[in-house]
């Protein structure tokens, strides 16, 4: 039960931050909160991360992003319910992921691009606008990665199989 309130959660925080941004700024409107480091902006970003395909036509990238994020939904919970139900840090990591994939598909199906508003820059060097979503993908994979090393290093101190 905790996986699906975390993966509500983050539909429910993603959601409503992007209509909470899109009611109050103007498209490409920025908000320094940080001079020279931290801005809310709005910006639409019809790719994915570092906006990979977002050249392409609308016909083409959204069945694929759509398609991909369809795929990706299953897999995480085919695998949360197969392989990792006994592994906590691994389960609260597929439910970011599966949070975040489902709060950037919402937005491709309702305006056909992700809504992002998180603006992290070192004054004129800036890493990509990002959102909720983004972010809990990152740290789920994040997540993810840790359990992988760790169980990796538990393999090692347990020894061979008998």
């Amino acid at each position: 039960m905790r996986f699906y309130a975390v993966v509500l959660t983050i539909i429910l925080l993603d959601q409503v931050s992007k209509l909470l941004i899109q009611a109050a700024m103007p498209l490409g409107h920025s908000i320094p909160l940080i001079p020279d480091f931290f801005a809310i902006v709005y910006v639409l970003n019809p790719g994915a991360a570092f906006g990979f395909l977002a050249a392409q036509a609308a016909g083409v990238r959204n069945p694929f992003f759509i398609g991909i994020s369809l795929l990706a939904i299953g897999f995480i919970l085919y695998y949360q319910h197969r392989r990792v139900d006994d592994h906590p840090l691994a389960s609260l990591g597929l439910s970011l992921i599966l949070g975040g994939a489902v709060g950037n598909l919402l937005d491709r199906l309702r305006i056909g691009m992700v809504v992002d508003f998180i603006d992290v820059h070192y004054y004129q060097y800036h890493w990509p606008a990002f959102n909720v979503a983004d972010s809990g993908i990152t740290v789920g994979v994040s997540l993810m990665m840790l359990t992988m090393i760790l169980d990796e290093r538990r393999g090692r101190h347990r020894g061979p199989a008998s």
